[in-house]
């Protein structure tokens, strides 16, 4: 049984820049076992199936290397760019997932895409774990957390870039993964994102931490769309806009590869 597989640099408009994902379009769920298999296989940070159901609503979901994920901003922004791309759905789609529920995805005319992710915000750390402390070579001025990530806050984007994880140490941490995060020159705040317990090393662009570093840096700039860059190796850049229970994110994308499973 071929299967199409599609792989998107997503939150870029170059190739071989932002954070490639993995889409398996499928007429109907394949058996867990075999999905976790083909992502490791992949083995990007995610890879995304959806199915189509019956209401119209693409039901989607998401694979590490390692395990299921709740929730992968790149990878709901590959999928958006493969429905469209391929016709599956006009400008307006939406996306259902057990974890966050319906995210909804437009189709911008200049050919990016902005996704509606709940909003996350995090909440202000009292007692710092000393395991985040360990973990990283810089010292934050301020932690704070949601369900997803512990989320460092710097005074700058040079400590962003410098900061050193210490990975085995963050591996205490799980299931959070940890994020750092600062104001930017040129963008309003510059992030990275490191996931050892749920996924690997260093994320190239994690959208779904947007839906808590945007509602954070709203309050505190005190604006409500902001520009936003992920100071990785491949580097991405996103727009960001706050609007009460929902956070949007912008990115485009770009088709790195389009072949087929055997299976």
């Amino acid at each position: 049984m071929p299967l199409s597989v599609f792989v998107i640099d997503a939150f870029t408009t170059l190739r071989f820049k932002g954070n490639p994902a993995a889409v398996v379009p499928l007429q109907a769920w394949l058996p867990d076992p075999l999905m976790q298999a083909i992502a490791s296989e992949n083995n990007l940070s995610e890879t995304a199936f959806f199915v189509r159901d019956a209401d119209g609503v693409f039901a989607i979901r998401w694979f590490s290397p390692l395990k299921e994920v709740g929730f992968c901003g790149h990878a709901t922004l590959a999928s958006a760019f493969v429905i469209a791309t391929q016709q599956l759905a006009p400008f307006s789609l939406r996306l259902r997932a057990a974890a966050v529920g319906e995210l909804g995805v437009e189709r911008l005319a200049d050919g990016s895409f902005e996704m509606r992710f709940p909003n996350q915000a995090p909440a202000l750390v009292a007692a710092v774990p000393q395991a985040l402390l360990d973990a990283l070579s810089i010292a934050p001025q301020t932690v704070y957390a949601n369900r997803q990530a512990y989320i460092a806050v710097y005074a700058d984007e040079r400590q962003v870039r410098e900061v050193v994880p210490d990975l085995t140490r963050m591996l205490a941490l799980a299931p959070r993964d940890v994020a750092v995060t600062a104001p930017g020159s040129g963008h309003d705040f510059v992030s990275r994102y490191f996931w050892p317990a749920n996924g690997g090393a260093e994320d190239p662009v994690t959208g779904s931490i947007h839906a808590a570093l945007a509602p954070l840096w709203a309050q505190t700039l005190g604006k409500a769309q902001l520009t936003a860059l992920q100071a990785s190796t491949r580097g991405g850049e996103l727009g960001c806009r706050v609007e009460g229970p929902h956070v949007y994110v912008r990115g485009s994308a770009v088709q790195y590869l389009h072949g087929t499973i055997a299976l």
